[in-house]
């Protein structure tokens, strides 16, 4: 896939990704085609599970290649000095705050300091849903979301994606049943403009593949809404498991249109991330 067909993507990286080096990272990007990368850092006790950097790690790549990339700050919300990290690498240049992906309540005094902070510097947070394991409570965030009206979300993560199905099992990751509309993340999408999509993963990509009847529907209706995003470790683009690219090829045949496609792979993270093209 050449950069000149395929700038019309934006994507979420991480580095030191399950020990993928700094080289194997911006090759990866660039071998799929990615415009502009979001780096999400780690908060100084977690690695976000998999071992990633942490500010400092992702404010050295963006520096180093600032058409390419550009890097959201993270810290756990429920310590002492959370704000001060947060607001040093925001001014330092981060466009965002996450991933949020920490055992704290989604409704919950933490998360309204981070949220706090996000409106203050005007940019968006996001935030990893994991049943029983990161920012629990989930049936709880349209809570969040009406509390602070101003402020960005966007939702990530398993909980988040098995969601969109009225019937889900909490404790089913990557459900593969077919979807029963209603559930809590399709109706969020809808009634809140501050809730917002990312698509990336094998949950975000699972969602789409699970009952590609539904998930050509569920894009046509929340086209404004959903991000794509990369978050894959692979070293190499074309490895089987490179869930980027099997996201890209799933938006661009259940798309309803091209333009629905260009919001969806670029225009609508563009926009609430600021990101120039």
């Amino acid at each position: 896939m050449s950069r000149r067909n395929a700038r019309s993507k934006p994507a979420l990286g991480r580095t030191c990704y399950s020990g993928r080096s700094d080289e194997e990272l911006i090759q990866h990007q660039r071998d799929l085609g990615i415009a502009r990368t979001v780096l999400l850092p780690a908060g100084s006790k977690y690695g976000l599970a998999a071992g990633c950097g942490g500010n400092d790690t992702v404010l050295a790549i963006a520096r180093r290649l600032p058409k390419e990339y550009v890097f959201f700050v993270n810290e756990l919300p429920d310590i002492a000095g959370a704000k001060s990290v947060l607001e040093k690498y925001l001014k330092l240049g981060a466009i965002g705050i996450g991933e949020q992906k920490f055992p704290v309540e989604a409704d919950s005094k933490a998360i309204d300091l981070i949220a706090d902070i996000a409106q203050h510097h005007r940019v968006p947070v996001l935030l990893h849903f994991q049943y029983q394991t990161y920012n629990l409570g989930y049936e709880n965030v349209h809570r969040v979301l009406k509390r602070h009206s101003k402020v960005n979300f966007i939702g990530h993560a398993q909980t988040f994606w098995g969601n969109i199905d009225k019937n889900l099992n909490q404790a089913d990751l990557y459900p593969k049943t077919k979807v029963t509309l209603g559930g809590l993340t399709d109706r969020w999408l809808s009634d809140y403009p501050n809730l917002f999509a990312d698509m990336s993963a094998g949950s975000g990509l699972n969602a789409l593949m699970r009952d590609e009847d539904h998930a050509r529907e569920f894009l046509k209706r929340h086209q404004d809404k959903l991000m794509y995003g990369s978050d894959c470790d692979d070293r190499k683009m074309g490895t089987e498991r490179c869930s980027g690219v099997k996201q890209i090829a799933a938006i661009r045949r259940l798309a309803p249109s091209k333009e629905a496609e260009r919001k969806i792979l670029y225009g609508n993270a563009a926009r609430v991330l600021k990101v120039e093209p």
